[in-house]
């Protein structure tokens, strides 16, 4: 069987997910669809076709149940609006339970109504006890199905946007980042990047995504240079290499009696034995 594979986005800077739209005929980018997913019944938009054979996974997805009518469109736009509701009665609730923890961040409703999940962050370690909260809320939604969803400091970022640590007007995960690489305290040494905690941390209180976007760049640069502490012979002399400048090609040497210079690449050899 032939599948038509299609990327669908349920947020503007979201995750892309796979769907088989095999048997709906008139598609195309930007078209918006109904599809199931494991919050319910949801609309989202196609943003690409993809070739199967170029698919990960074990080759089955979920169909795309149909093309969205303006009346659906309507719809979800009527569930939208009732969502910053939810949001508030969850903070209230939330601090007349004495949950200084906890800060709810978003709330989004099925397609069709039913379900409601309540997307929260946790600033302490473990596992955060939100029956009381939960049972509260759902007291008031009786008809719908009421979950909270414990969600990563970076998501919660994310949904909140706002000034970025840098200095741009708004941060990158807001912007483009579709999904959180790990991120880890050796590229920043890799990249001489000072290790002060206000520096290397960004908004969410995390490693700096963008730790990662020239870190290749650094690492293969690097392995062309000697390392920090390696003696080399330079044109005026020995001496041991006290700084590398991967971006540059070039190292700074500290020599007998000269003090520190600095050289190409191209001007050092490595000592060996």
């Amino acid at each position: 069987m032939t599948h038509k594979i299609v990327g669908v986005r349920f947020a503007k800077v979201g995750k892309i997910y796979h769907f088989d739209a095999n048997g709906i005929d008139d598609l195309g980018v930007n078209d918006h669809v109904i599809v199931d997913t494991s919050r319910g019944s949801q609309i989202g938009w196609i943003v690409e076709f993809v070739d199967p054979s170029k698919l990960h996974g074990d080759g089955h997805w979920k169909h795309i149940e149909r093309k969205a009518s303006s009346r659906d469109l309507v719809m979800r736009q009527t569930w939208k609006d009732k969502e910053d509701a939810i949001i508030e009665e969850s903070k209230l609730r939330a601090k007349e339970l004495k949950l200084d923890s906890i800060k709810i961040v978003t709330a989004e409703y099925s397609f069709d109504g039913k379900k409601v999940t309540v997307t929260f962050s946790y600033e302490e370690e473990g596992k955060a006890d939100l029956k009381s909260l939960r049972n509260d809320i759902q007291k008031k939604y009786i008809d719908t199905q009421v979950e909270f969803h414990q969600i990563g400091p970076r998501d919660a970022a994310k949904v909140l946007c706002g000034l970025g640590a840098c200095g741009l007007e708004n941060r990158c995960c807001s912007m483009f980042l579709t999904e959180f690489c790990s991120i880890s305290i050796k590229m920043a040494k890799d990249q001489n990047v000072s290790l002060t905690p206000n520096e290397i941390t960004g908004m969410c209180g995390r490693l700096r995504c963008c730790l990662l976007y020239e870190h290749a760049h650094y690492v293969e640069a690097r392995e062309k240079l000697p390392k920090r502490n390696k003696h080399v012979n330079t044109p005026v002399g020995e001496g041991k290499v006290v700084e590398v400048y991967p971006l540059r090609n070039r190292v700074r040497v500290e020599l007998p009696e000269l003090g520190e210079r600095e050289f190409d690449a191209s001007e050092v050899t490595l000592i060996t034995g």
